[in-house]
C-alpha cells in the first residue's frame, strides 16, 4: 500500500464512556461490525465495513470521562518532525508523540484557534482500509471562529494548497496535497452555539441520507442541520446519544452547479 501523503486525513476514532452503546448506535446507523477490543491499548476497537476498517471505538482516558468527539487524524511522515511544526506554528501539542506497538506512531494537537486533530505515521495500520462507499470516510472540515488562524498553521504544518470558495454568503476554505482535495475549512457562524468549540467534523458516506437521519434520530442522534441537497451531495449533521458530532452524505444525490473558486496566495 502507498504512502498516504503528508496531511490526507487517514484515520478517525472516538472516546466513548459507554462503548457498547457506542458500537450499537453505529452499527444500527451505518452498518458498523466491530472486532475484539484490544485490552493492550486502552480496549480500543476497530469498527468495519464488509471486513475493511473505517473507524475505532475506545473509552475515555482518566479524567475525560463523559467527553465524546471524533477525532481526525492526519497522515505524518514523522510525527516528531509535525509536532516541531506545530509548536513553531502556534499550535500546542496536547499527546506527545508515541509509538503504538507496530502498528504505528501518533500525536494529539491543538491548532492556534483550538481544533483538535491528530496525526498519524503508519506502521503496519495505515489507517482507512476503505472510503466513499457507505459506512466509510468521506470528507471532513475544520470549523472555526478564527479561520485566519487555521488557514495559516495547517498549511504551514502540512505543505497544503488552498483556494477559497467564491460565495458571498459562505467562507469556505479547501485544502489540497498534491494537487487532490483533503480537507475543507468553514467559518462558524454565530448559528453555532458558543459553548461549541471549534472541531474537525467528519463526514461519513450513506446510501441514503433521509433513511439514515431517521436511522439515527429513531436511536437517540439529533438532528444538527439538514438533511440538505448541494452539488457536493446531500448531507446532514448530527450528534450521537452521547455527544460526538459527525455528518453523513449521500454523494450520488446532488442538486446545483459547482462553485467556483479562487487560488489562494
Amino acid at each position: 500500500m502507498a504512502l498516504t501523503q503528508e496531511g490526507t486525513p487517514c484515520w478517525a476514532d472516538a472516546m466513548f464512556s459507554d462503548v457498547e452503546g457506542a458500537k450499537r448506535f453505529y452499527g444500527d446507523v451505518l452498518g458498523w461490525t466491530f472486532g475484539e477490543a484490544s485490552s493492550e491499548y486502552g480496549n480500543y476497537t476497530q469498527a468495519y465495513v464488509d471486513g475493511k476498517s473505517v473507524a475505532a471505538v475506545v473509552p475515555p482516558m482518566p479524567g475525560a470521562e463523559g467527553q465524546s468527539a471524533w477525532c481526525v487524524y492526519l497522515a505524518s511522515a514523522d510525527v516528531k518532525a509535525t509536532a516541531a511544526k506545530v509548536r513553531e506554528n502556534g499550535g500546542e501539542v496536547l499527546m506527545e508523540p508515541m509509538q503504538v506497538g507496530d502498528f504505528g506512531s501518533m500525536l494529539l494537537a491543538r491548532d492556534p484557534s483550538g481544533v483538535v486533530f491528530g496525526a498519524w505515521q503508519a506502521g503496519v495500520h495505515k489507517g482507512f482500509e476503505v472510503t466513499g462507499v457507505p459506512g466509510a470516510y468521506a470528507w471532513c472540515e475544520i470549523f472555526t471562529r478564527e479561520p485566519e488562524k487555521s488557514d495559516a498553521f495547517f498549511p504551514a504544518v502540512f505543505g497544503y494548497g488552498a483556494k477559497q470558495l467564491k460565495d458571498p454568503e459562505v467562507d469556505f476554505r479547501i485544502f489540497d496535497v498534491g494537487g487532490n482535495t483533503v480537507m475543507g475549512r468553514m467559518k462558524m457562524t454565530e448559528d453555532f452555539p458558543p459553548q461549541v468549540p471549534p472541531y474537525i467534523n467528519i463526514y461519513f458516506t450513506v446510501q441514503d441520507c433521509d433513511a439514515t437521519v431517521k436511522s439515527a434520530t429513531e436511536r437517540g442522534g439529533i438532528l444538527r442541520f439538514g438533511p440538505v441537497t448541494t452539488p457536493f451531495g446531500r448531507f446532514a449533521a448530527l450528534s450521537d446519544p452521547q455527544g460526538a458530532s459527525f455528518s453523513v452524505i449521500d454523494p450520488s444525490t446532488t442538486e446545483g452547479r459547482m462553485p467556483g473558486t479562487s487560488d489562494v496566495t
